[in-house]
């Protein structure tokens, strides 16, 4: 049973994070209140809050912003990529709906780490062995998945960092 006929292309405005580039704001033919919940459940989640039927996603480049009424996509080339995404997007949502008895929907506010959370867990010498000026700065490389894990070389090769070096792992498992 398809959850969702389309995504109609309803504005476009100037994304301010990346000149010459577009957002794209769509309208879904019907509420996406009741496939949040399981969308919530994929990776990539930035913040769910189901009190407030919103949910944000990484994309590379950008962010991609689900709620009820609306979808939001930064950083779009033009405004054929942005159809092209409400398309895929339409898709995706569909087939997680056709999934959803094999998902379990997620029903609590969910977050992603933030850098504060990142850079207490790193040794803080700022010793820029991973090429970036400050233990700040890589803890922001990680979470943008421009620097991994193993350049850390204190937290890899430290036994008194090993800890920390699991918890990180487990925090961002696609980032190691």
């Amino acid at each position: 049973m398809t959850y969702l006929e389309s995504i109609a292309l309803f504005r476009t405005l100037p994304c301010l994070a990346e000149p010459g580039k577009i957002i794209v704001i769509g309208k879904p033919a019907r509420t996406l209140e009741a496939v949040l919940p399981y969308l919530a459940t994929l990776p990539g989640i930035i913040a769910f809050n189901p009190s407030q039927c919103t949910l944000t996603f990484r994309r590379q480049p950008g962010f991609l912003t689900i709620e009820r009424e609306q979808v939001y996509i930064t950083q779009v080339k033009d405004v054929q990529e942005g159809l092209d995404l409400l398309s895929a997007l339409t898709e995706s949502i569909n087939l997680v709906w056709e999934k959803r008895n094999e998902l379990r929907a997620v029903t609590e506010n969910k977050r992603s780490p933030r850098p504060l959370d990142i850079w207490t867990l790193l040794p803080q010498t700022n010793c820029r062995e991973c090429g970036e000026p400050t233990c700040m700065a890589f803890a922001v490389g990680l979470l943008q998945e421009r620097r991994f894990i193993h350049e850390c070389s204190p937290l890899l090769h430290d036994e008194n960092f090993s800890d920390r070096r699991a918890t990180l792992e487990a925090m961002l498992p696609i980032l190691i």
